[in-house]
């Protein structure tokens, strides 16, 4: 393993393309130049960053792949497999699309990242040092009627990785895919993904994450999704995994009469931290977005949602809401909502909700006058709760190992009397 510096560097671009090559030179400037994200900065209020660069190496090679799963193995019903472990692509193929390693496109020059390099030092990070990635291409038209399970796996202790994945959908074409992370337990390392979504004119997307680490790692995804005229795209996120989850999504909805959805669940336990930043972008016309999340957590763990949805002034007839609801189950548990519009046009429809607060004691109470134990009452509301959202995920396949995932953790909280 080498340390975050000019020969590690060296080393990670020793076999990629050229033209990646140059990138990674532009980027690793950048990366120098920038200090580590803190608490301080309001992109990353409430969260504090404890796993600097010295501390960390970047692997020559891959460790050995985790196997099982639950999640990945209820996706027995699949168009292909992708598995990444430590940033190297170890497998990749699909019946339904045409999957490409970065080593694959030596002459085929792309724009390997989206997400600025100055965005933040985690963000530079991957442009100057990652090294591997996949490239999916479903080609225009084409229906892929099952999904394509991509697993994310970090494994080697003290390692950073930079995993890459680009989806582009082709027109009026419709796309499955689900993304799974996963580390080894117990092990203490970084994973900063990148997700670059592209659908085009009147294409599909069916894009779902699974983000279950384990509470040593930590893990910070850039996802960017761009929506041609007339495309959509939906996207479902579940957090459970990591000291620190943080997904920064960003959503463009560029061409006129584009449609998104985001629908997701986080349950934080421990001392775990799951941060959600979004923007939502509207710059076509006739355009509608909706976010819905819902989230709980318990013992000291916290969570963060900061929301903007962002009109453009030429943005007409834009409808769009936003919706953040948080369960507070321990009395040192934090939620934090932060839900913004920032309106530059006024033929518009939107706006916004959110809660934090423990369980409703009306509904307690009303399940407890018909004969339930409390205990069995705050089981049936935690169900209740998040079954809402896991109906509306946009891959079929999860809702059993989600469902009983979300409940297992609230169920021993429970029995070890660490709920309120």
């Amino acid at each position: 393993m080498t340390a975050f510096d000019a020969a590690s560097h060296a080393n990670s671009k020793s076999n990629v393309p050229s033209w990646r090559a140059t990138q990674m030179d532009s980027a690793l400037e950048v990366f120098e130049s920038l200090e580590e994200p803190t608490g301080f900065e309001e992109d990353w209020r409430y969260v504090d960053f404890d796993l600097p660069f010295a501390e960390l190496s970047q692997i020559e090679s891959p460790g050995e792949p985790l196997s099982g799963g639950p999640f990945v193995v209820s996706l027995a019903d699949n168009s292909g497999r992708v598995l990444i472990v430590d940033g190297q692509v170890l497998e990749s193929g699909s019946s339904s699309a045409t999957v490409s390693t970065l080593r694959d496109l030596e002459t085929d020059e792309r724009e390997y990242s989206v997400v600025a390099v100055d965005h933040n030092k985690l963000a530079a990070a991957h442009g100057a040092f990652s090294n591997d990635g996949v490239f999916v291409d479903v080609a225009a038209n084409h229906l892929m009627d099952s999904p394509l399970v991509i697993e994310i796996q970090g494994v080697t202790p003290g390692s950073a990785s930079f995993p890459h994945v680009s989806i582009m959908v082709g027109e009026n074409a419709e796309a499955r895919v689900v993304v799974v992370y996963r580390s080894a337990d117990g092990v203490e390392l970084l994973m900063v993904p990148e997700i670059d979504l592209q659908v085009s004119d009147g294409g599909r997307l069916r894009f779902l994450s699974v983000q279950n680490l384990d509470h040593a790692a930590t893990n910070v995804v850039h996802q960017r999704m761009t929506l041609g005229r007339d495309a959509t795209g939906r996207l479902g996120e579940v957090g459970l995994g990591a000291k620190l989850g943080r997904l920064d999504l960003g959503v463009s909805l560029e061409g006129d009469g584009a449609s998104s959805e985001m629908v997701g669940l986080y349950f934080g336990e421990g001392s775990q931290t799951l941060d959600y930043r979004m923007l939502i972008n509207h710059s076509g016309r006739n355009t509608s977005s909706d976010v819905f999340l819902k989230g709980a957590v318990e013992d000291d763990a916290q969570s963060v949602f900061t929301g903007l949805l962002r009109i453009e002034k030429d943005a007409r007839r834009t409808s769009t809401f936003e919706t953040n609801r948080n369960l507070v189950l321990s009395e040192n548990g934090k939620a934090h909502s932060v839900p913004n519009l920032e309106i530059l046009c006024d033929d518009v429809i939107c706006g916004h909700a959110s809660s934090v607060g423990p369980l409703e004691d009306e509904h307690l109470y009303y399940l407890q006058s018909r004969g339930l134990s409390r205990g069995r009452a705050e089981r049936l509301l935690i169900k209740g709760f998040f079954q809402e959202v896991i109906d509306r995920l946009p891959i079929a396949g999860l809702e059993a190992p989600v469902s009983e995932e979300v409940f297992r953790r609230f169920v021993q909280a429970q029995e070890e009397g660490r709920v309120a």
